[in-house]
């Protein structure tokens, strides 16, 4: 099912944030939203809160979750986990079959866990006009599963009846998602966070094959599209890009600034995905180390992502067409910089968006 806004997604430069920043208020983070995206505005993870973590967040929702000695897995043996197996699978299934009953079930996130959707939603109401879109996300299931763990220490992403039971969480989580932030009437778009799949391939996941991970990701995906929502798929680093390409996404968002070499080996596949109307989102502005993100300017990022561009037209793309179907954005997360550095990405993501849509 093609979502009924990806055609027609001209997302022609605009600046979009990843979704952590560094600061301790919901309502100071919505404002800064405001002041440097204000036509995609999102709802931001605030990582200085526990429960805001990229697990945590949505772990919740899970059966079988146990917090001890500071630590919490998934106790998944003995019969009070196959009772709370069998509830979580009676609970998906009522909440399937009407989804009006979503907003108070365990497939919600609460405002205790995130903040920042209420943030976000209080901005809405505010506005006089909608947005160009509004963006939400969700931890993408490879790393919400690879990074989750059993009692015995052993990622739950071995586990067949656990790893449905994630993918079945954070599909209908994204169905909620889409469902409050729709209100203004403007596309809703949900990144799957994806960080763990930087890992495809290495040791750690030499068992993993990209059968397993497209099986995980494309109910995702499936899943926001079924609400009219659009899939961005988020990696902060290198992958096997035709995997992600293929998932079935609307926006992938992909390290520009660092991996482009290696990215742009998938030229058939990038190409495919341009034609049939995806969207590339380009995290331009480094993220990773302070002495980067102090040395380049909006300039020296433009002329960088300029000889980027070059390289997508060559497969032969038309140029205007790409930017048209481009989004602008750090590559990565700010939650883990100094509010100063954040700032100053920031300021380059804003000020080199301003200069690829005053140029094309």
């Amino acid at each position: 099912m093609s979502p009924p806004f990806r055609r027609h997604l001209q997302s022609g430069g605009r600046p979009l944030l990843i979704g952590s920043l560094p600061l301790d208020s919901h309502t100071a983070a919505a404002r800064l939203v405001m002041d440097y995206t204000p036509e995609i505005p999102l709802w931001i993870q605030l990582p200085v809160f526990p429960q805001e973590g990229m697990m945590q967040q949505f772990l919740p929702g899970m059966p079988g979750v146990v917090c001890q000695n500071d630590k919490t897995f998934i106790a998944a043996a003995g019969d009070a986990f196959d009772a709370a197996l069998l509830s979580f699978f009676e609970d998906y299934m009522t909440v399937s079959e009407d989804l009006s009953r979503l907003d108070d079930s365990r497939f919600a996130l609460t405002e205790s866990a995130a903040g920042g959707i209420r943030a976000l939603l209080d901005t809405l109401s505010g506005l006089s006009r909608p947005p160009f879109a509004v963006k939400g996300q969700v931890t993408g299931p490879v790393t919400f599963c690879t990074g989750t763990k059993d009692q015995d220490g052993r990622a739950i992403f071995y586990n067949d009846t656990l790893r449905d039971a994630a993918v079945k969480l954070l599909s209908l989580n994204a169905r909620w998602q889409i469902r409050k932030l729709s209100g203004p009437g403007c596309p809703v778009i949900i990144f799957i966070d994806e960080p763990a799949l930087a890992g495809f391939g290495a040791s750690d996941f030499i068992s993993i094959s990209k059968e397993d991970i497209l099986g995980c990701l494309k109910p995702v995906v499936d899943a926001i599209h079924e609400d009219g929502g659009l899939a961005g798929i988020h990696v902060c680093a290198n992958t096997d890009w035709s995997l992600v390409l293929e998932s079935g996404a609307d926006i992938i968002n992909f390290d520009a600034y660092a991996y482009f070499d290696r990215f742009i080996l998938y030229g058939p596949q990038i190409s495919a995905f341009l034609s049939d109307g995806g969207n590339l989102a380009w995290g331009m502005v480094p993220t990773v180390n302070e002495e980067t993100i102090l040395r380049e300017t909006a300039a020296s990022l433009y002329d960088g992502w300029q000889a980027r561009l070059e390289k997508v037209t060559a497969l032969g793309m038309d140029p205007v067409r790409i930017v048209s179907q481009s989004l602008i954005t750090p590559s990565c997360g700010l939650g883990t910089l100094s509010v100063d550095l954040a700032r100053r990405v920031l300021d380059l993501t804003r000020d080199l968006s301003t200069m690829v849509r005053r140029n094309f």
